[in-house]
C-alpha cells in the first residue's frame, strides 16, 4: 500500500489536529496568516479556600462559640461546682459593735524583782539557802570572805584610834594653855588694882607736894603698863581661843571623815554576807562553795511573791498604735477573764518586735506563776457599730474582694463582689457587698477553682 500525504488545513494544521512543522504556532509567530497581530488569552482556575477566608472563618466560629457560652453562662449561672455542704463553713453576717484588737501572748513576770550582787568580791564560804526557797527581808543567803577587805578595815580602825588620841592630846594642851592665860589675867588684874590704889594715894600726895615727882611718875607709868599688859593678855586669850577652836574643828572634821570611812568599811565587810533585800522567793542563785566572785557580780535574785504583771511582745507594725493606758483582757484565768492596763511601753525594737508591760487591775491571780504564758486581747481603739463577718480561710484566696454567698434556698452559693475594712482575730468589718442576714462560706476556697456557682449537696 502506498503512503499518501495527509491533507493540511489552511492554518498549517493537519486533518488529525496535530501541528504541522511549518505551522506558525510551532515556529513562535504570534501573528495569524491574516496578519492581524492580536495575542491569544488563556484562562487560569483558582481555589475557593484561601488562607484569608480560612482565618476569617475561624474568628467567626470562635466568636459564635464565645457568645454561645456567654448566653449559656448567663442562663445557667456560670461554671457550677458540686460541693459537699458538710465540708464548708457557713457564717451569717451580723450587725454589731466592731472592736479592733490584736491577740498577743503575755508572760508572767514579778511586779518587783531585786537582784543580789556582790558589793565586794570574795570567796564563797557558806551558802545558807537554795533556789526556790522563800526568804524574809534581811535573811542571810550566802557569806563571802575577803582578807584584803578585813585588813583595810583594821588599818582604818587603827587610824581612827590614832586620830582620837591626837584630838584628846590637843584638847589637853589647849586646856592647859587656857588655864595659864586665865591665871595670867587674874594676876594682871590683881596687880592693876594694886597699882591703881597706889596711884590714887600718890596723886593726892603729889597735889599737896608731899611726894617726890619721880616716885609719882614711876607709879603712873606702872599703871599704864599694867593696863596695856591686861589688854594684850586679853587679846592673846581671845586669839588663842579662836586658834584652839579652829584646830579643834579641823581635827573634828578629820575624825568625822575617818568615822564615815570606818562605817563604810564596816558596811562593806557586812555586805560579804549577802542577805535577802525583800520578802519573797529566791528564784535564782549562782554561787558554789569555794567559788571566787568578782566585785559587782550578780549572784541571784529575789522576786516579790503574789505581785505579778504580764510582759508581751508585739509586732513592730503596731508600735505607733500602742500607748500607755490602753486596756487588754486575758483569756479565762481561774474561770474568769481579767482586765489589764498597759503600764510601760519599751521603745527598743528587736527582731521586729517591741515589749510592753501590762498591770492587772487589782490583785494579780493567786495561782499565777513566774514564766506562765497568758493569751491576751489588746484593744487598739474604741468599739463602733459595724456589719461583721466571721474570719475564715476564704480571705487567703480572695483577698477580701469577693465571696460565695448562699442563695435564699441555701442549696447553692454564688460568687459576689464584696469590700472589707478593718479586721480583728474574730471578725472582718464589711464595707460593701453584704448585709446582715447574708450567709457566706468562710472556709477555704482552695478546692473551688474558678467556679462561679457552688451546688451544695
Amino acid at each position: 500500500m502506498n503512503q499518501q500525504d495527509s491533507p493540511t488545513s489552511p492554518n498549517g494544521a493537519s486533518d488529525d489536529g496535530s501541528a504541522s512543522p511549518d505551522s506558525p504556532l510551532l515556529s513562535g509567530d504570534s501573528t495569524t496568516p491574516g496578519g492581524t497581530g492580536e495575542g491569544v488569552d488563556r484562562e487560569i482556575e483558582t481555589s475557593f479556600f484561601t488562607p484569608k477566608r480560612i482565618a476569617l472563618a475561624v474568628v467567626v466560629a470562635l466568636a459564635v462559640v464565645g457568645l454561645g457560652y456567654g448566653v449559656w453562662s448567663t442562663a445557667t449561672g456560670g461554671r457550677v461546682l458540686n460541693v459537699d455542704r458538710e465540708k464548708v463553713t457557713v457564717s451569717t453576717v451580723e450587725q454589731g459593735r466592731f472592736q479592733e484588737f490584736i491577740a498577743v501572748t503575755g508572760t508572767a513576770v514579778p511586779k518587783q524583782t531585786v537582784y543580789l550582787g556582790a558589793v565586794e568580791g570574795g570567796r564563797v564560804e557558806e551558802v545558807y539557802l537554795e533556789e526556790g526557797a522563800m526568804v524574809e527581808d534581811g535573811e542571810p543567803i550566802l557569806r563571802l570572805s575577803n582578807s584584803d577587805l578585813r585588813l583595810q578595815l583594821a588599818r582604818t580602825e587603827a587610824r581612827l584610834a590614832e586620830q582620837r588620841s591626837r584630838m584628846q592630846q590637843m584638847r589637853m594642851d589647849m586646856e592647859q594653855r587656857r588655864l595659864r592665860l586665865q591665871q595670867d589675867l587674874a594676876q594682871i588684874r590683881n596687880e592693876l588694882r594694886r597699882v591703881e590704889r597706889q596711884f590714887e594715894r600718890q596723886k593726892r600726895l603729889h597735889e599737896q607736894d608731899l611726894i617726890a615727882e619721880q616716885e609719882f611718875q614711876d607709879t603712873r607709868d606702872n599703871l599704864q603698863y599694867q593696863r596695856r599688859r591686861l589688854e594684850l593678855t586679853r587679846s592673846a586669850y581671845r586669839q588663842d581661843s579662836l586658834t584652839y577652836q579652829s584646830r579643834l574643828d579641823q581635827q573634828r572634821e578629820q575624825r568625822q571623815r575617818l568615822d564615815r570611812r570606818y562605817e563604810t568599811m564596816q558596811e562593806t565587810v557586812k555586805s560579804l554576807t549577802v542577805r535577802a533585800p525583800i520578802d519573797g522567793q529566791l528564784t535564782s542563785l549562782n554561787a558554789e562553795l569555794g567559788q571566787i566572785i568578782n566585785p559587782g557580780t550578780r549572784v541571784g535574785q529575789v522576786d516579790a511573791v503574789g505581785r505579778y504583771e504580764l510582759r508581751a511582745q508585739i509586732d513592730e507594725f503596731y508600735i505607733e498604735r500602742v500607748r500607755h493606758g490602753q486596756t487588754a483582757t486575758t483569756d479565762a484565768l481561774g474561770n474568769t477573764t481579767r482586765p489589764l492596763t498597759i503600764d510601760r511601753v519599751y521603745p527598743e525594737v528587736e527582731s521586729g518586735q517591741f515589749e510592753v508591760d501590762l498591770a492587772f487591775e487589782g490583785e494579780s491571780p493567786p495561782d499565777l506563776r513566774r514564766g506562765q504564758t497568758v493569751r491576751l486581747k489588746l484593744e487598739l481603739g474604741r468599739p463602733k457599730a459595724a456589719t461583721l463577718l466571721t474570719r475564715g480561710g476564704f480571705y487567703q484566696s480572695t483577698g477580701g474582694n469577693w465571696a460565695y454567698v448562699l442563695t435564699e434556698g441555701g442549696d447553692a452559693a454564688v460568687r459576689r463582689s464584696i469590700r472589707l475594712g478593718r479586721q480583728n482575730p474574730n471578725h472582718f468589718e464589711v464595707l460593701d457587698g453584704l448585709k446582715p442576714g447574708d450567709r457566706v462560706i468562710t472556709s477555704s476556697y482552695d478546692t473551688f477553682g474558678d467556679a462561679d456557682r457552688l451546688s451544695l449537696e
